[in-house]
Order: structure tokens, then sequence, then C-alpha cells
């Protein structure tokens, strides 16, 4: 073997060694989503814990998706070849002058908030579950809430970005202005993200209160008033009776301030102990209650990071309605309630503000999201899907796209003002397709 040939050999020998080293894929364990409802089909899963290590398993792929926390309910990052993984990438770097942190991608909202409130700061929103990543809550445009609030991908000020050819992009909010509106909700089809810059602000405390049996009559006289009660609010529904079994208000503390419980919010009752949004399960999975004053991540969420979110063995649904036609939509959803009751666990309906994201669920319109958790039973809600999703057509509902819905993407895809431009962007980025999967392909490129 000649020296040429010999080097050639070695280096791909140790190519393949290091890719060996940072797989963490298990063959004996099928692997799934947090709720266990969809099974992955990649081959190989990759850990890396740097970005050159990244740069290296990009190049090596035909193809290839990023595996965030494995919340989403759907086949958005799945691959049949190669998936990757940044959890191990949960760096934070905090710059107090510019107020902004840039993190590790893999890091999740739970890990990284106390850090940052550590040092006196806060992000403006956060979800209903902190197990989540900063990454995959960006790249899907999940929300969080309140009518003032934009989604989690608002605070997104910069990316770092390993691009099919394994090079790294710089993409920042100030720098690429029109274009980075479309790389921030990109869900997944660009490149592989590494590192995400936030804006963030002053740390704050926050306080939540729980009212129960809010009439629908009230609803549809104060919806406005009732969404504005709070820094975010939320109201739960199993559909029946007319009303929402229960509200959550989240508010700001503000020191100096005399605070007292109302013990009516709109005709419901204030809760007299802390509650979980399913009737029967334990509240000690879901942050504190009763106005009880403390740090904003663990107020605005509703369960806490070191316990199972929501029902465990669920899944789930949203579609994102203008919120100025909110009360008509509800109605809408109320009338199928005979054939959505029996497979659901709880609706929870809340507020988000518009953005200028072009991919965003809230592009360009304030909106009401109307989430269902359902039980384990998808043949069932497979078939009420449809139902739901007619009901909605009037109101051009767009469905969260990393949960579950039967909406074909000839019908996604007119509701986003801005695909054209996106779909040229994904082009450019990766014009091979090599961040392509069957999700993108149906919903985005047909």
């Amino acid at each position: 073997m000649d020296k040429r040939k010999f080097l050639k050999t070695s280096a791909a020998i140790l190519a393949g060694d290091m890719l060996s080293r940072v797989s963490g894929f298990e063959t004996n364990e099928p692997r799934t989503n947090w709720s266990g409802n969809f099974r992955y089909h990649a081959k190989n899963l990759y850990q890396p814990e740097s970005v050159e290590e990244v740069q290296k398993i990009v190049k090596s792929c035909r193809t290839l998706k990023t595996l965030g926390a494995r919340h989403s309910f759907n086949n958005i990052a799945d691959s049949s070849e190669n998936q990757i993984s940044l959890a191990k990438m949960t760096s934070v770097e905090i710059d107090a002058n510019a107020r902004t942190a840039t993190v590790g991608a893999g890091i999740e909202y739970g890990r990284l908030a106390p850090q940052l409130d550590g040092h006196g700061f806060a992000l403006h929103n956060l979800a209903s579950l902190p197990q989540i990543t900063v990454a995959g809550a960006r790249s899907t445009a999940t929300h969080g809430s309140g009518n003032k609030n934009g989604n989690l991908a608002t605070a997104v000020v910069g990316l770092e970005l390993v691009t099919p050819d394994g090079e790294i992009a710089k993409l920042s909010r100030e720098h690429n202005r029109e274009t980075f509106q479309g790389c921030v909700v990109d869900l997944g089809a660009l490149g592989v993200v590494t590192k995400v810059t936030l804006a963030i602000e002053p740390t704050f405390q926050m306080r939540q209160v729980v009212y129960q049996n809010l009439s629908f009559n009230q609803l549809e006289k104060h919806l406005d008033d009732i969404f504005a009660a709070g820094y975010s609010v939320s109201l739960f529904t199993d559909w029946q009776n007319h009303r929402a079994t229960q509200v959550w208000i989240k508010s700001k503390v503000e020191p100096g301030r005399k605070f007292e419980i109302s013990p009516e919010f709109y005709g419901a009752t204030a809760a007299k102990v802390k509650l979980h949004p399913l009737a029967g399960h334990s509240a000690e999975s879901c942050t504190d209650q009763l106005g009880i004053p403390g740090p904003w991540y663990d107020r605005m969420p509703h369960f806490r990071m070191n316990f199972t979110p929501s029902s465990g063995n669920e899944l789930q649904t949203e579609y994102l309605v203008p919120r100025a036609r909110a009360w008509e939509a509800i109605r809408a959803v109320e009338g199928l309630r005979d054939q959505i009751t029996p497979h659901l666990f709880i609706t929870e309906l809340r507020t988000i503000d518009a953005d200028t994201l072009w991919m965003s669920t809230a592009y360009q319109r304030p909106s009401l999201a109307i989430h269902f958790t359902w039980k384990p039973e998808w043949p069932e809600v497979h078939n009420v899907l449809p139902r739901i999703e007619e009901a909605l057509k009037p109101f051009d509902a767009r469905p969260h796209w990393a949960k579950l819905f039967t909406m074909p993407g000839s019908r996604i895809q007119p509701l986003y003002a801005k695909l054209p431009e996106f779909q040229t962007l994904v082009r450019h980025y990766d014009p091979t397709g090599k961040f392509r999967n069957q999700y993108l392909n149906s919903t985005i490129f047909t």
C-alpha cells in the first residue's frame, strides 16, 4: 500500500471510530418519543459533545434529522437513516451588557431558567412543560402563552447552524434582517442548529391563582377581559356543561403592592387547594398556586421540571386560530363535544401574541391556541381530528407543527403567506435535501 493510500485509509478508520464513539444508538431498545405514541426509524443516533463533532457527523451522513427532547408527537424529527441528538451540548454564556444568553441547542428550559435567574435574568415566556429543549421549541414555534407574549422563538436573536457541507453559518436578527425571520422557525429543514442566542430581561417573581367552573356564558361576554386578567391565562375544559373546569391566572408580583385572592372571577370560585388540570390527578407535579410568590420559571410553566409532565401516556393536538374569532372557534369545537369527550383528558385554551416569523403558527395574527390532550386511543382520535379540523376550517386554523393532525399539506400551505420564500430558503441552505424527510416532503414541499 503506498503512503497516500495508507493515509487516506487511516483517516477513514479514525473518522469511523470517532462516529462510533459519539453514537449512542441502542439497537436492542426501540426508541420512541416522550409519550410512546411514535417510534423512530433511524438506524443510527449520534450524540456529539462539540460543534466539531457535529460538523463531522453532518458531512458523513447522506440524510440526517435533529432530535430534541422527543416531545414531538408526529414524524417531524424522524429519519430512516440518521438522527443527531445535541443533548450533551448544554453550554450557557450570558452577556449581561447585551442582555443575551447564548446556549447549547440541547439544553432544556428547565435547566436553563435557574441559571439565568441566578444571574438576575429571565425569559419573557415559557411553555407549560419545562422539559423541552430551546432548539426544539424554536424550530416548531412552541409558544407558551399570554396576550402580549410572543412565542418562545420570538426571543431568538441569533443562531449557529451547521449546513449540509459541514460548514458553520452564523445568523442574527441584526445582520440577516428579513431572511432571519424565515430561519428561526425552520422545522429542522435548514441544518443542525448548535447554538441559540436568546434575548433576556431582568428577573421577576410571579404568582398564580386557580379558579373553578367558569361558565362559557361569561367567556362569550368577557373573553378579552378574561384572557387579559394576567401575564398568562389558561382555561381548561372537558367541553361538557358549557364551562371551563379551571382558570389558571399567572401574574407578575408587583413589589410593595398588597395582594389578596378575590373569591370569585367572573362567577368562577377560587380554589382552596392546589389543583392538577386533570381531575383526580395529584397536584404534586404542578407549579405552586394559591397566590404564593415564586421565581418566574417556577410559576410560568404548569408543571415542575423533575416530574412527569401532564398525564404521561397521552396524545396531543393543537390548532391556532385568530384571537379576533376566538369565541366562534370555541363554539365550533364545543359542538363536537360528544365526539371529543370520550377520548379526551382535557383541552386547554390560551392566547399568544402575533409575530413576524415566517413559519410561526402565530405569524402576523394574535392567536388563540386550542390544545387537546388525548387518551392514548389513536384510532379513535384519528377519526375525530378531521371533524375538528373541518369545524375550524372557516378560521384558517394552523396546526402545531409537532403535534398530531390530519390536514394535508395542500391545505396547510396556503395558511402561510411566506411559504414560497421559506421553500426558497430551504433550497438555498440544503440544495441536496440532506435534512428532508417524509414530514417535510408531505407538509411543506407537496
